[in-house]
């Protein structure tokens, strides 16, 4: 039973300091911050696919705690909010619901942020962006133009990733376990024209300068260099026996290049077609090929899975000793990997190895374990891959390790076959859709011209709203006359605009900046107005992110620092990753399972702070919270039974909270009460660095559990405690906070830079402690000793308790064990 329903209506007190908040503009940020005091806090914009859930509801509350603090203590706080409404989610669900996706979009994000402003959180609305408007996604545009001048947007055919269900291309990123991460289809290759962002440009420095981000998650950096995967080695050129071609291929290990008995070439290689194939061997490929397009890279290049391939029937020089080496074509091998070709040495490369045994290919040993051990290909089970002293390499020969790998390289760098090369994972993005609801690409294609930018005057390209917009495997916008019918800006024939769509992920990679300056029409953003507020002091989102958004929007950042419009390398600060929200099972909450929550139907029957505080409370922000209603029960007797009364015992002294008291100003009882208050000010200081709110919650528990009226003489006192109480939990619980804050007698808004709570360095660590007292191992009592005291001291004491006296009576004394500061153990028989 809520014992203080009737003195605490959270519907009327909820209402009412949000209508002030809003009436009052207290979120809206201003334009030109001192740079030594903002704060810039973002949370990730989000898919307007329905209202907001409990992920969404945590994720916003434990940056709208964060705000909140940083407002106390006096920052120029900027935390917006804006939508992500372009995308495959959004097009999907309108699709199913036979709604136009422009019309399913906006009507989620008008219930959505209907939502969000009734949590309370506490987002500048005055700077909300929607990247599916014309106004912002006009400057999405114009950043494609800007990456087309540089050369960094560019055209090309080549094998792409294809959802069969979505018809459209997949970047990489956008593969999980070779399905499409939105509706789980197996993916698949397909060759054809797309549009690409140049990203492998700034692999070195999307690698490099993770080094200067401390305050991001070692896990994600981990992830990101992974992702990128940046290795060392070198480049050899092999010779194509029958054209006398080059064919380099990428290793990083040199120094087993005489081991090299055959190539295995990727299936959908450019190389293949300078091979000139004939006869079955042409039919092979061929059939090959198309089995392998049909595989997801997950699948042809797992470990478990057993290799195959196809010869090809010819042969390549390899330029070290003339020797001859098949050419296989195999589909563990990725195109994107190097040249599309490898190098297989099977006495040194597991995967290398069975496929020789598979197909009964040489196989021969250059390395050895040490100079007093040998191998035998005919006796080996599997491949060597260690490092060790080289053989059967004619001069290099005893060579091993560091020195082997450097000698190879150099020799092949001075006979003109070779080169120290850097080889990387990432790949370049392609981002063009073959979907109706996206950005359109500012390109207008010209028989005469040839490929030309919209001129930026032009900008906007407005996509049209049409009524077919269901994905046929080609943009519905070619069938949109009225926008694919153009003029060229160039020579002014008749031409056609590019009909694809750019990714979503374009649009969320910059719009961290136009909240700088949402309403400028002349530019993305101000470049002054973004240097006042970047970079971003906290940005809050899922680990999910880590190697698409986390990187693309990096990558765009560095690109707009080297054409002059931010001035800092990097776009964050610090990122902090929160844990999802599962139900009471473990299970991921989805409407499928019936076992959604919504956060809405919990603020109507407990009121927001109390649905807030439970959330904070019941787990770790970082880690996964396992939801149930019960969490409500025990932070909904503190909220309302324990810590609003706390405002009945307030004594209207005002009290100055900048003051420290002296001991000689309080009783002994206050001060044990004063020291218990600045260590949780302490505690609840360092959860909001950590982003532990629960753990301010407890600390916050202990101290009203310890305060206690009739031991407090001292209004003044008393007033104080109760005041530095409210400011620690107001960003938790705003509602309440204010109005215990207005019962005080303040006029003015808590949030309105009232000054956050420093702890007194001289009232942190008490005088008495308590330690615990166990016999024969279980406790029996806790008893309070000075800090400084020796066991002497604490054995009598212990001997004292009535308590402990019940439980030794009669009894033998044999042992006695003492930890200082903490336990003393009597075993006794």
């Amino acid at each position: 039973m809520k014992i203080y329903l009737g003195h605490y209506n959270f519907k009327e007190i909820e209402k009412k300091w949000q209508e002030y908040w809003e009436k009052t503009k207290i979120y809206q940020a201003v334009d030109n911050p001192r740079k030594d005091n903002k704060f810039y806090l973002l949370v990730m914009f989000a898919y307007p696919s329905g209202d907001i859930h409990m992920g969404h509801f945590r994720n916003y509350i434990i940056g709208d705690a964060i705000a909140r603090q940083q407002m106390i203590a006096g920052k120029d706080v900027l935390h917006p909010f804006g939508w992500d409404a372009f995308g495959l989610p959004a097009e999907r669900a309108a699709i199913q619901r036979k709604i136009h996706p422009q019309e399913w979009t906006l009507k989620n994000i008008s219930v959505s942020r209907s939502t969000l402003q009734k949590v309370g959180i506490s987002f500048d609305w005055s700077r909300e962006v929607t990247s599916c408007l014309p106004d912002y996604y006009k400057w999405t545009q114009w950043m494609f133009i800007q990456l087309y001048k540089k050369g960094l947007a560019y055209r090309k055919r080549g094998y792409i990733n294809w959802c069969p269900e979505d018809k459209t291309v997949l970047a990489n990123e956008q593969v999980k376990d070779g399905k499409c991460e939105r509706c789980g289809t197996p993916v698949i290759k397909k060759n054809q024209e797309q549009w690409y962002f140049k990203i492998t440009a700034y692999a070195d420095r999307l690698i490099d300068d993770l080094d200067n981000l401390p305050e991001w998650p070692d896990n994600v950096k981990t992830m990101q260099k992974e992702w990128i995967g940046r290795s060392y080695g070198a480049e050899v050129d092999f010779i194509i026996e029958d054209t006398g071609e080059k064919l380099p291929v990428f290793t990083t290990r040199p120094d087993t290049i005489f081991g090299v008995t055959f190539m295995a070439i990727a299936p959908e290689a450019e190389i293949l077609n300078h091979l000139h194939l004939e006869g079955e061997f042409k039919e092979k490929v061929e059939r090959y090929k198309q089995k392998a397009m049909a595989r997801s890279e997950i699948e042809r290049t797992a470990l478990t899975e057993e290799k195959d391939g196809v010869f090809t029937g010819k042969y390549a020089i390899n330029p070290f000793n003339n020797e001859k080496v098949q050419l296989w074509v195999a589909d563990y091998v990725l195109a994107g990997y190097g040249t599309g070709a490898v190098m297989a040495v099977p006495a040194h490369d597991t995967r290398d190895f069975a496929f020789a045994k598979k197909y009964g290919i040489p196989i021969k040993v250059v390395i050895h374990p040490d100079e007093n051990s040998s191998l035998n290909s005919n006796e080996m089970s599997d491949a060597y891959t260690d490092y060790g002293p080289m053989v059967n390499s004619g001069q290099f020969n005893g060579l091993k390790g560091k020195e082997a790998i450097e000698k190879v390289t150099e020799y092949a760098h001075q006979n003109g076959f070779g080169r120290q090369k850097v080889n990387y994972k990432l790949k370049d993005w392609s981002i063009s859709r073959q979907r109706y609801w996206g950005c359109p690409i500012p390109i207008i294609h010209c028989d005469k011209c040839g490929v030309i930018p919209v001129p930026e005057n032009d900008l906007p390209v407005v996509l049209p709203k049409v009524e077919n917009y269901i994905p046929r495997g080609r943009s519905p916008l070619e069938d949109a006359p009225e926008f694919i019918n153009a003029t060229c800006p160039q020579c002014g024939g008749e031409a056609k605009r590019d009909p694809d769509t750019m990714d979503t992920f374009v649009c969320s990679s910059w719009y961290y900046l136009r909240y700088t300056d949402p309403k400028n029409d002349k530019a993305p953003f101000d470049k002054s107005k973004a240097s006042n507020w970047m970079p971003i002091d906290l940005y809050i989102g899922g680990i999910t992110h880590a190697t698409g958004h986390l990187i693309y929007f990096r990558f765009f950042h560095k690109f707009l620092k080297d054409i002059g419009w931010v001035d800092t390398p990097e776009p964050a600060l610090r990122l902090f990753n929160h844990g999802m929200v599962l139900d009471a099972k473990g299970e991921v909450m989805s409407k499928s399972k019936g076992n959604v929550i919504s956060p809405i139907t919990l603020m109507d029957e407990h009121g927001v702070d109390v649905t807030r505080l439970a959330m904070y409370f019941t787990a770790p922000s970082d880690k996964e919270v396992l939801w149930s209603n019960d969490s409500l029960t025990g932070v909904e007797k503190f909220a309302l039974n324990k810590f609003y009364p706390l405002i009945k015992k307030y004594c209207q002294t005002k009290p100055n909270l900048k003051q420290y008291f002296n001991r000689k100003d309080l009783t002994e009882a206050e001060w044990k009460l004063y020291v218990k208050l600045n260590q949780t000010i302490q505690k609840v200081s360092d959860s909001f660095d950590k982003l532990q709110f629960n753990t301010a919650i407890a600390a916050l528990m202990e101290l009203v559990r310890d305060y206690d009226t009739t031991d407090i003489k001292n209004d003044n006192f008393n007033d104080y405690l109760i005041l530095k109480a409210i400011k620690l939990a107001a960003p938790m619980i705003p509602h309440m906070a204010e109005e215990m804050w207005r019962k005080a007698g303040f006029t003015d808004s808590i949030f309105k830079k009232t000054g956050w709570p420093n702890y007194d360095p001289k009232a942190i660590v008490e005088d008495e402690i308590e330690i615990a007292v166990q016999i024969n191992g279980k406790l029996r009592d806790t008893i309070k000793v000075a800090v400084d005291a020796n066991q002497n001291e604490v054995e009598t004491i212990a001997l004292n308790s009535k308590r402990v006296q019940s439980f030794i009576a009669e009894k033998q004394i044999i042992k006695k064990i003492f930890v200082k500061g903490r336990i003393l153990n009597l075993v006794v028989k």
